[in-house]
């Protein structure tokens, strides 16, 4: 068996909370698309972010940190199921439950909108995908113009970012439980905090697609 449930667990929630710091960075620099300069402020991030030597090696712990998480949430999920042979009848209704029955499901459609996220961007970048004609592999700016005036990409990225609003409102306060940092005194704190971050990750990254889409 490869580590124990507990283990598993415990290295998904640490995965998670470093790719819940990651989105932070990834926003601040998306928010910039907002900015009327023209590009210049996102780019010359964007451009750090790219040829930044410790910003390239904190992405291949990135990547780790989304393979760990990946690897681990499906493996749990696979025992979970093959855990529990009948379903139960009745079960808790609250919230905290509803959400943990649907983190697969969510995570599911946060990975897919990953790749595809990956496939429009990240792959140009590294030349694994070919840039759209006009574009350049590395200008970003212009790429997100582009795909952002699309009300039909915008809408699929908003409704994305929703599904992982959902998935990251449980999965903080979950990773906490998890660790063992579930105190009764700011378990209160820490369920308002996954919330509040939730729901402004969610707006901030969907704030971009519509300001692009009505009104640039």
């Amino acid at each position: 068996m490869l580590f124990s449930s507990i283990t598993r667990k415990v290295l998904m929630a640490l995965a998670g909370l470093f790719l819940v710091s990651f989105l932070c960075v990834h926003l601040g620099i998306n928010l910039m698309l907002l900015k009327d300069d023209g590009g210049r402020a996102f780019t010359a991030a964007a451009r750090f972010m790219g040829t930044n030597s410790f910003i390239r090696i904190a992405e291949t712990v990135l990547f780790s940190g989304f393979l760990i998480h990946i690897f681990f949430g499906l493996l749990n999920f696979g025992q979970n199921r093959s855990a529990r042979k009948i379903s139960y009848v009745i079960g808790n209704r609250s919230e905290t439950s509803l959400l943990s029955k649907y983190m697969f499901h969510t995570g599911i459609i946060v990975l897919i909108f990953l790749f595809l996220h990956f496939f429009d961007f990240y792959f140009i970048k590294i030349g694994i995908v070919a840039p759209p004609p006009g574009i350049e592999s590395h200008d970003f700016y212009n790429r997100s113009l582009v795909l952002f005036s699309s009300p039909l990409y915008s809408g699929i990225y908003i409704i994305c970012f929703i599904f992982l609003g959902f998935h990251l409102n449980h999965a903080f306060q979950s990773a906490f439980q998890t660790l063992g940092l579930n105190h009764s005194r700011y378990m209160g704190a820490v369920k308002l905090i996954g919330s509040a971050y939730s729901v402004l990750v969610s707006a901030g990254f969907s704030i971009v697609p519509l300001y692009i889409c009505f009104f640039k």
